[in-house]
Formats: structure tokens, C-alpha cells, sequence
């Protein structure tokens, strides 16, 4: 029977990589993309169920979220891929800064939205990362970046926040049956940066992108964490890097530091929830 794998950012790049990758071994893919073109043309490829949704725009996602429960009962793996490093300091309408919203906020409040399912189906849980997580520095006085702000800072603070989001994600359900693991993709060739300020955006256009890796190969462990058995394969709540565990920033292993991101994160996905009329 096959599984159902819910896909975040899989209208390009490694997402897209993966879904294709998945959708042949006969998996069941639910595509997510922002670009509701780009999704809806990778879902045609596959055969597949799309959604699209603006992770800067948290209603939408609480509305993925509710579509998702409803329609599929059964997820199998949830893969958070979504995310990029942005133009510059932005705050998004629920009033983040877009860079931390995007890449953590949006998929933090996908996942607890969906923790009921996740934890009854003994889910997989995975976090697309980066190796720039090194020099990201998380300060839960400051999560909108509001003092000495840089682009390629917020973006590495954000890529910290989805390894601290995995491990307290792991410690707090994995008795529950949920397996959650962060990966770096590597460095691949896509139009990630493209719209940013970052120097990132160079490589990607530059003779430097002839040694960047393909969709194809920065998927690859993505898909090797979303086909292998958690416990026996990999590590839940861990960091990897082409198939191992990789080190991280040492805000990564703070484990009070996770515990207060979580509860912090939960505050503030939950200060924008629509109020109930009585």
C-alpha cells in the first residue's frame, strides 16, 4: 500500500526532486508549492493532489493544515522543505520578520497543526536545514531580527531554529511514535537565492555554479530519510549531511534552549489564531 508523503516547497528545486523521486517508487505525493503554476505543473507530472499555500501569510497555512486533516487521515511522512533567504528586513502581515517566518514559523505551525495525525500514524517528520545554521545565532529577545540585522544571519538563525524545532519536536512526541531528523541539502542549483541580497544569490549565477549540486543530488537524503527505517537507519532528532550525522551550531544541543524555543514559537503561531465568537 502506498504511503502518503505531504511535500512542502516542491514546485522546484529539491522538493521538486524528491516528489518525482517518491511518486515513481509508488509513494502517494501531496504537493505543496507557493507558485500555484509551478505546483499545480509537478502534480500534473506526477498524477498528483496539490495545494498551493504562501508560508509569509500564516492563515494560509492554518488553512493547508485543515484541508490536510480532512482530506487524508493517514500521513505518512511530512517533509518541511519550504523556505529561502529573503530580499532584506521585511515583516510579513502576522508582523514576523519574513526570513524567520518562512523558514520556521510556517512549517513549526503546519506540523503542530497536524500532530494528531502525524503521532496516530507514527509519522516521519523531516526538516530541510542548512550548513548555514553555523552562523545563525538564535536570541529569543530578538526572533524578528530587529537588532544588527543581515540577510545571510537571519537565514542561518532560521536554519538553527529547524534543527532545535527537530530535536524538541522529537523529544516531545517521539513516545508517541513520531521520528523527526533535519538534513542539509548541500549547495544546489537552484534559484533559492535568486531574489535575495545575500551573496548566496553569486554562486548561483557565476562560474562557481558549475560545481553546485543538482535537484536530483541534494534530494537525495532527504529521500533516503523518507525511504529508511528511523531507530535502525538514522537517528531521530538529529542533524545529517549526505546520509550521516553532521555537527551543528552548539545552540543546536542546548536542550532548555529548545524547550523555550517551542513553547516561545507556540505563543506566537497562536497569538494570530482567528478569535471564536461566542
Amino acid at each position: 500500500m502506498p504511503r502518503t508523503i505531504v511535500i512542502t516547497g516542491a514546485s522546484d528545486g529539491i522538493g521538486a526532486a524528491a516528489a518525482r523521486n517518491l511518486g515513481k517508487a509508488g509513494e502517494r505525493i501531496v504537493v505543496v508549492g507557493r507558485s500555484p503554476e509551478k505546483t499545480a505543473a509537478i502534480a500534473a507530472e506526477l498524477g498528483a493532489d496539490y495545494f498551493a499555500c504562501d508560508f509569509a501569510e500564516l492563515a494560509q497555512v492554518r488553512a493547508l493544515a485543515a484541508v490536510l486533516r480532512e482530506k487524508y487521515p493517514r500521513i505518512d511522512v511530512l517533509v518541511n522543505n519550504a523556505g529561502g533567504i529573503m530580499r532584506g528586513h521585511e515583516l510579513t502581515v502576522d508582523g514576523h520578520e519574513r526570513t524567520f517566518q518562512v523558514n520556521h514559523l510556517a512549517p513549526f505551525l503546519l506540523t503542530t497543526e497536524l500532530l494528531d495525525v502525524l503521532t496516530a500514524n507514527h509519522a516521519t517528520i523531516i526538516n530541510t536545514s542548512s550548513a548555514a545554521n553555523g552562523f545563525g545565532r538564535l536570541d529569543l529577545a530578538d526572533l524578528n531580527s530587529e537588532r544588527n540585522y543581515s540577510t545571510n544571519r537571519a537565514y542561518g538563525t532560521a536554519k538553527l531554529a529547524n534543527i532545535l524545532f527537530t530535536a524538541e519536536l522529537q523529544n516531545r512526541y517521539g513516545k508517541d511514535g513520531i521520528a523527526a531528523a533535519a538534513f542539509h541539502p548541500g549547495v544546489v542549483a537552484t534559484n533559492f537565492a535568486a531574489e535575495s541580497t545575500s551573496w548566496f544569490r553569486h554562486a548561483y549565477k557565476s562560474v562557481l555554479s558549475r560545481f553546485l549540486l543538482s535537484s536530483e543530488q541534494g534530494a537525495d537524503t532527504l529521500v533516503w530519510l523518507a525511504t529508511s527505517t528511523p531507530g535502525r537507519d538514522w537517528v531521530p532528532g538529529a542533524f545529517y549531511i549526505k546520509r550521516a550525522l553532521a555537527k551543528a551550531n552548539s545552540q543546536a544541543y542546548d536542550a532548555e534552549l529548545a524547550r523555550k524555543f517551542w513553547d516561545r514559537s507556540l505563543e506566537l503561531v497562536r497569538a494570530g489564531e482567528p478569535v471564536e465568537k461566542p
